[in-house]
């Protein structure tokens, strides 16, 4: 069983064609959006009608919060004076552009997913979620203590958790031994279609693989293949060079950062 899972196209709509394109050529049995549909370029009502014509199961990501309530606030936790007057326009700018229907169905999507799987004696249980199961603009980086993450995902009851919100994508697999708890259990950052954080400008999703093999107490009977693909980033920074945005935001898409 392929399961494709995307996240952060912030209103990337070059970035989502050329996503679906490759994703379709790889035929997965399922795909699901793990949010942040809009913010930072000019094409959010595109982006979340693509989506919806799909009927892809998607949640909310914080800017996908906060845009649904016509808020200011973003949850995006900028660090400097010049990050935050940043944002203020890219959000002011996408609560000018959203059209009432796509917000009310920003405000309809759901904190998380999780599902449950039992291809043989073992349950296998998937959370796929933006921020953490904590808090939907938690950062959960790739150097996270491995008590903290083991603790979330155990309090989550998740043997795989899926997230995104950092835009920069990882595999951990943490090892048992942890409050009497017998599981491998796999956290997977998977990346970001539309605005890579990574130092690679090509858009990036995740192939996840479980069959009748795949058990919690197997470390490696999972497959996580991480996706890049080639989309027209001149037109989205183009695109952003014509607008109100921030002109840094088109240089930040051309240097994946």
């Amino acid at each position: 069983m392929k399961i494709a899972l995307f996240s952060d196209i912030h209103a990337n709509l070059p970035a989502l064609e050329a996503f679906f394109k490759d994703v379709d050529s790889k035929n997965p049995d399922f795909i699901y959006c793990l949010g942040d549909l809009v913010g930072y370029n000019i094409w959010p009502n595109e982006v979340i009608n693509e989506i919806r014509k799909r009927k892809i199961p998607t949640i909310a990501g914080n800017y996908d919060f906060g845009i649904g309530r016509n808020s200011d606030e973003c949850g995006c936790a900028y660090k400097t004076d010049d990050e935050k007057n940043m944002g203020k326009i890219s959000i002011s700018f996408t609560n000018s552009l959203l059209n009432e229907d796509e917000r009310s169905y920003l405000r309809s999507l759901p904190a998380h997913i999780k599902l449950e799987f039992q291809l043989n004696e073992d349950k296998l249980k998937l959370l796929l979620v933006h921020g953490s199961p904590r808090k939907i603009n938690e950062y959960l980086f790739e150097d996270r203590d491995e008590k903290s993450l083991k603790r979330i995902m155990v309090q989550a009851d998740a043997d795989i958790m899926c997230f995104g919100h950092t835009h920069k994508p990882y595999h951990r697999v943490l090892n048992p031994n942890f409050e009497n708890q017998n599981n491998f259990r796999h956290a997977i950052n998977i990346g970001s279609v539309g605005k890579p954080k990574d130092g690679d400008p090509r858009g990036n999703y995740v192939m996840l693989t479980i069959d009748e093999q795949s058990s919690a107490l197997v470390r490696d009977s999972i497959s996580v293949e991480f996706i890049r693909f080639e989309y027209d980033v001149e037109k989205a920074a183009k695109a952003i060079e014509n607008s109100p945005l921030p002109d840094k935001y088109a240089a930040m898409l051309r240097n994946g950062g």
